[in-house]
């Protein structure tokens, strides 16, 4: 199966990059297919609802990197949100990237996919995912796509938090068993 692996963090060698390696090496290892785009390095412009798509059929005001993802996202089986937790949800990177998804909503919305959610953030408290949760719920509910799974890890502010734990096996399991 193709999967999109759609990063949010800014901090290419942060926790979240981290975990998001390991979901990819596990699915590659299942012999998935695997493209990633780290969306903090991409320049993408937030969607400013001009409504420019809907009467030039999905073709977006702007011209910029989301011509990169939109391909892989309208043929991957399964895409995969990995964002840190910012203030309570995912990040603007990542954010600003599924905003986009709007000019191809005609299309997503008559696609079946998978949509699973890593997280990561230093709080402790697990009332500290819920309104990123209440997002992926959201997502999956509004594009009639099936809910794959989450991994969401808090007390983890730094990669070292992460590596060699219970965190890092369990992204690789979740990549592994798509």
């Amino acid at each position: 199966m193709k999967v999109l692996v759609l990063t949010g963090s800014p901090h290419l060698q942060g926790t979240t990059s981290f975990l998001a390696d390991e979901f990819c090496d596990g699915a590659k290892e299942a012999g998935h297919e695997i493209v990633r785009f780290d969306t903090a390095r991409l320049d993408i412009h937030p969607c400013i609802a001009c409504s420019h798509c809907l009467k030039n059929d999905g073709k977006c005001v702007y011209d910029d990197d989301m011509s990169q993802v939109y391909p892989h996202l309208l043929t991957a089986h399964i895409v995969v949100l990995v964002t840190p937790l910012y203030y309570f949800n995912m990040s603007a990177q990542l954010k600003r990237t599924i905003d986009r998804f709007f000019s191809v909503d005609s299309v997503l919305l008559k696609m079946s996919k998978k949509l699973y959610l890593i997280a990561a953030g230093g709080v402790k408290d697990n009332w500290a995912m819920d309104t990123l949760k209440v997002n992926f719920h959201s997502l999956c509910h509004y594009l009639h796509w099936q809910e794959g799974g989450m991994l969401l890890v808090l007390g983890s502010s730094s990669r070292k938090d992460v590596e060699n734990s219970k965190y890092q096996k369990m992204a690789r399991n979740l990549g592994s068993g798509l």
